[in-house]
């Protein structure tokens, strides 16, 4: 697990070292124990590494580092869990090795097997850049689910690339800005989905993608499209024959088999334990191949109905574990808050980042790396939006759907006006807050398929009319066109969205952000490809009885821990922001929403967003996830424009 950076283009052979390093040094609580640079004049070529050491901890295992003819030199990150399978067989096809990392392993794939047929066998998470010395080519690569990251793009004559945001920030052509349509998908979904980027032409590489520059021919500001080297759907073809009982026992070996190869560390080892359904079957089949206690950490908080860690406690004491706990208080937060920015490098605003960087800074103190239970709400129809999005789309025709819909028609004054006079139980609301749910209602009658359906249901802003300027969504994971094999009529179209957007976009970038702020390395065994499969290719009645997901999964977990200590509705890992934007966190809040901050900016409507957070004080509705993202927009912005 680690950071790297690079650039092609033009800069003084004497710089070059310099602003490597410093693009490194950017980046370095990702890799704090070494660091390395490569460049060539020839190509005009430079990367850097920072080094976070797990497996090989000797200098054979530094980077970047080159393959036994020179031909190829690589700066990576992450880990190739089956790198001693795929170093057995390249041992029979004569190659030799001089240390012992998954990194060696992959340059002598490329040499042995080419790039893309590499990538075919690689199972674990990763980001790299490969310069290939005799083709003269750059590419850039990421894991089929997206577990780490990459950014990549034009500013002026040089292509910058890297692991975060603020590697690139330092190199001496950085321009930067605000791309206004990422903005409007932050607002809309609280992150920014790849491939946008919160600046104009910088890009997230999208999970399972490959893309190449020929360096001998590159013109400035040109940039190939991106191939895919592995295609999710692949795994919806192949649906399972097996029965309930069958399937059950295949998932808890193979995925027992996942959990074996990711427990493998040079270095101390433990997982994150939150007491649900996940993150348990993860440590129940680590301490049953473990020889000893395995480390265990949750979080917890004192307001009622947001603490989970009294369940995660009751099943570490079942299974055995040597757990460690932390309790949050408001304080934490204020704390932390005003490192967000920095911490997650552009606008994220999914509140479970306070949580999740607390427990890996905690777990951080005893361990270097930690397992996760993330993935398993994608994978094995975990989410309730799932049957509830399904059925409301199924019965759009109904009586008081059409209804809903004709309603939605009427300008929305008037009829915001006539629903409060109406219906008794909206008398006491806002017009404000009858007006944002006819947004929602609006944006959904206007849906013509299944998936703009759903994501207009998982919209914060349906129509984000705090944004000054009105604009247009680009294409994504939950708006791009869905291949074939997967129907745009079913529960399986939304796990398709899902491990789309919300996954790699969300979930994958809130953990590395979180987890390498604090030079934590985070495995996740739901993802391992394998698994993926197998999950993909089971019957929907396998995961969803009564509404209920992760059937198959939670049959699993039963084997080793009593129903009782994990069967509880799905709590997910929130934090109370709403009740503390309106207590401890509302002097930094009202330090943003100042008349002063919003006419520095040219994007958002002081009027409107004010309007939101006057109501969110009320305590009369709650606006805590729209306002959280206009409020990590303004921040990252004070930050980093000043």
């Amino acid at each position: 697990m680690c950071g790297f950076a690079g650039f092609v283009g033009p800069l003084p052979a004497g710089l070059s070292n310099n602003t490597l390093r410093q693009m490194g040094e950017a980046i370095a609580h990702r890799g704090p124990d070494a660091d390395g640079v490569w460049t060539s004049g020839e190509l005009g070529a430079g990367l850097v590494h920072r080094r976070l050491s797990i497996q090989d901890l000797s200098p054979a295992g530094a980077q970047p580092m080159a393959s036994a003819t020179g031909r190829y030199v690589i700066a990576f990150n992450g880990e190739i869990y089956n790198f001693r399978r795929l170093r057995e067989s390249l041992i029979k096809e004569g190659c030799a090795f001089r240390g012992h990392s998954d990194t060696e392993v992959m340059l002598a794939a490329f040499e042995t097997w080419g790039l893309e047929q590499s990538l075919a066998k690689f199972s674990g998470m990763f980001a790299f850049a490969l310069v290939d010395t005799q083709k003269r080519t750059l590419s850039l690569a990421r894991d089929r689910m997206g577990e780490k990251p990459i950014y990549y793009g034009w500013q002026g004559k040089t292509l910058l690339f890297g692991s975060e945001l603020k590697a690139l920030r330092v190199h001496p052509d950085w321009k930067g800005g605000v791309e206004p349509q990422a903005l409007a998908l932050l607002l809309r979904h609280n992150v920014i989905p790849a491939p946008w980027s919160i600046h104009p032409g910088i890009f997230k590489l999208p999970p399972a993608s490959l893309i190449s520059f020929d360096l001998s021919s590159l013109e400035p500001g040109y940039s190939p499209e991106p191939s895919r080297y592995w295609q999710l759907e692949s795994c919806f073809a192949a649906p399972s024959s097996d029965s309930f009982n069958q399937s059950s026992h295949k998932l808890e070996s193979l995925l027992g088999d996942v959990i074996e190869d990711q427990m493998i560390s040079d270095v101390p080892l433990g997982a994150f334990l939150s007491g649900g359904i996940d993150s348990s079957t993860v440590v129940a089949l680590m301490q049953a191949r473990a020889s000893q206690p395995v480390r265990t950490f949750s979080i917890g908080f004192d307001e009622p109905g947001f603490n989970e860690a009294i369940h995660a406690a009751e099943v570490a004491r079942h299974l055995g574990t040597q757990h460690t706990e932390l309790y949050v208080k408001p304080d934490d937060a204020l704390e932390l808050v005003p490192r967000l920015p920095e911490l997650y490098d552009e606008p994220f605003a999914d509140s479970s980042q306070l949580p999740t960087f607390l427990v890996s800074q905690m777990t951080r103190k005893h361990v270097t790396v930690a397992l996760s239970g993330d993935g398993g709400d994608e994978l094995f129809c975990g989410y309730s939006r799932y049957p509830s999005v399904g059925n409301r789309w199924q019965n759009r025709f109904s009586v008081s759907s059409l209804a809903r819909r004709a309603a939605s028609l009427i300008p929305e004054g008037v009829a915001s006006r006539a629903i409060r006079a109406a219906v008794p139980s909206q008398r006491d609301r806002s017009l404000l807050a009858i007006s944002h749910r006819l947004k929602a209602e609006r944006a959904m009658a206007r849906a013509e398929d299944l998936s703009e359906y759903y994501r207009q249901s998982v919209s914060f802003w349906n129509e984000p009319e705090c944004l000054k300027h009105s604009i247009s969504d680009g294409t994504y994971g939950l708006n791009a066109q869905l291949p074939g094999g997967v129907p745009d009529n079913t529960m399986k179209t939304l796990m398709w969205r899902d491990l789309n957007w919300y996954l790699p976009d969300d979930i994958l970038v809130k953990v590395d952000r979180a987890a390498m702020a604090c030079s934590l390395e985070t495995r996740i065994p739901m993802l391992d490809p394998r698994v993926v499969s197998f999950a993909l290719s089971l019957p929907l009645g396998y995961n969803v009885k009564g509404g209920v997901g992760k059937q198959v999964l939670r049959s699993v977990l039963y084997r080793h821990v009593p129903r009782e200590l994990v069967d509880r509705p799905k709590q997910g890992f929130a934090v109370p922001v709403g009740q503390w934007l309106r207590g401890p966190l509302r002097p930094w809040a009202e330090s943003l929403l100042t008349p002063a901050v919003f006419q520095k900016q040219d994007y958002l409507n002081e009027r409107v967003v004010m309007a939101y957070w006057r109501e969110h004080l009320r305590a009369r509705e709650d606006y805590s996830a729209e306002l959280w993202g206009v409020l990590m927009f303004l921040a990252w912005l004070e930050q980093t424009v000043g």
